[in-house]
């Protein structure tokens, strides 16, 4: 898991691109597949990765930040510089395990939030890579928990769509000014 791509992972005082926040409604567009990997496409991974290192995340997906494409940057190691982050192109997940784990969740269209959400603890996943190459990840822990939340915004659901505790949702949501009409509950089992 190597990557071209190198971004100093240090907070700008300007990041390139704006994160979009619960209620807006380009959050809930699904994300168009990417024909070609050329520089443009590289360009904006380079301006996603200084926007999500600038406000301190360790996944952001394209639509968070306005563009309708299926591409996702995981940095699950933000204090280890030596570590690249994690370019997806197009993932799809090609198979969960079959342990779930709930775990607390928080995302950056959703600052100051953090709840529990249910997921497969293991998965494989699909995608290309920065330089347009087919590849496939088996992940685990916090990298597959982070694969999962950053391809559900790809199709339009926030972590908070996964939420089952309705009162604990409804006070998070109320402390930090958002409104319990932007989420769109999802059956608990639905991938």
């Amino acid at each position: 898991m190597t990557t071209s791509i190198l971004v100093e992972k240090k907070k700008l005082a300007k990041p390139p691109l704006d994160i979009r926040y619960l209620g807006d409604r380009v959050l809930r567009q699904p994300a168009k597949r990417i024909a070609t990997v050329d520089e443009d496409i590289r360009r904006t991974i380079v301006a996603m990765l200084q926007t999500m290192y600038s406000a301190d995340g360790i996944g952001l997906a394209a639509p968070q930040v306005g563009i309708h494409k299926q591409l996702i940057v995981i940095d699950c190691e933000l204090d280890k510089p030596e570590i690249p982050p994690l370019i997806l192109i197009n993932p799809t997940i090609k198979k969960y395990g079959k342990t779930f784990c709930k775990d607390q969740e928080g995302c950056l269209s959703i600052p100051g939030v953090y709840l529990d959400v249910e997921r497969p603890e293991t998965i494989e996943v699909a995608y290309k890579d920065e330089s347009g190459r087919p590849r496939t990840l088996k992940a685990d822990g916090l990298l597959a928990r982070a694969i999962q939340h950053e391809l559900d915004h790809l199709s339009g659901v926030l972590f908070v769509d996964r939420v089952e505790n309705e009162l604990a949702l409804t006070e998070e949501l109320k402390k930090k000014g958002f409104s319990l009409q932007h989420v769109q509950h999802i059956n608990p089992g639905v991938k």
